[in-house]
C-alpha cells in the first residue's frame, strides 16, 4: 500500500485529516504511530476546526520536519533549505487543489466554526473531500522523497 492509500484509509477510519498523512509516514519518521497521531491531533480541521491551513498540509509538513527539519538553531543555511522544502511542498498542493486553506478548500467561507466534528457517516464522506487531500497529501511527500534519494 503506497502512503496516498495509506492516509485514505486511515481518514476513512475516523482519523483526522492530519493525523492520516502523518500517521502514514510514523515509520519512515522512527515514530510511534499513536504518537504521532496525538502529537497532530490538534490541527485537524484546520487548526482545531479553525479552518486556517489544511490539516492534509500540516500533517505533511509535520513529516517533512522530522524527515529533513533542521535543529540547529545557528545554522540559517539549514533553515532557509527547510523552508525552501515546505513552500515546494506547499506549491505542489496548492497547484492541485487551488489553496491551501481549509475553509476555501470545502467552500465553507464564514460557515461551519464550531468546535464539534461531525459525526462521519456516508453523507459525510460523499460531501468532505478530505479523504482525497490526505492522500494527496501524502503523496505529495511520498514523491518528494522519491526525487530527492535518487
Amino acid at each position: 500500500m503506497d502512503k496516498r492509500e495509506k492516509a485514505e484509509r486511515l481518514f476513512l477510519e475516523g482519523y483526522n485529516c492530519a493525523q492520516a498523512v502523518a500517521g502514514a509516514y510514523a515509520e519512515e519518521m522512527g515514530m510511534d504511530f499513536d504518537t504521532v497521531v496525538k502529537a497532530v491531533s490538534s490541527f485537524g480541521g484546520g487548526m482545531g476546526r479553525l479552518r486556517e491551513v489544511c490539516g492534509t498540509v500540516s500533517g505533511m509538513f509535520f513529516a517533512a520536519g522530522a524527515l529533513y527539519g533542521y535543529d540547529d538553531p545557528k545554522d540559517p543555511a539549514a533553515k532557509k533549505e527547510h523552508y525552501e522544502r515546505i513552500q515546494l511542498l506547499a506549491a505542489r498542493f496548492k497547484a492541485e487543489t487551488g489553496s491551501i486553506i481549509c475553509r476555501e478548500l470545502l467552500g465553507i467561507e464564514g460557515r461551519d466554526t464550531s468546535p464539534t466534528p461531525e459525526a462521519r457517516t456516508k453523507e459525510y464522506y460523499q460531501k468532505r473531500p478530505c479523504a482525497k487531500m490526505a492522500g494527496l497529501a501524502a503523496g505529495i511527500l511520498e514523491e518528494y522523497i522519491a526525487e530527492t534519494s535518487r
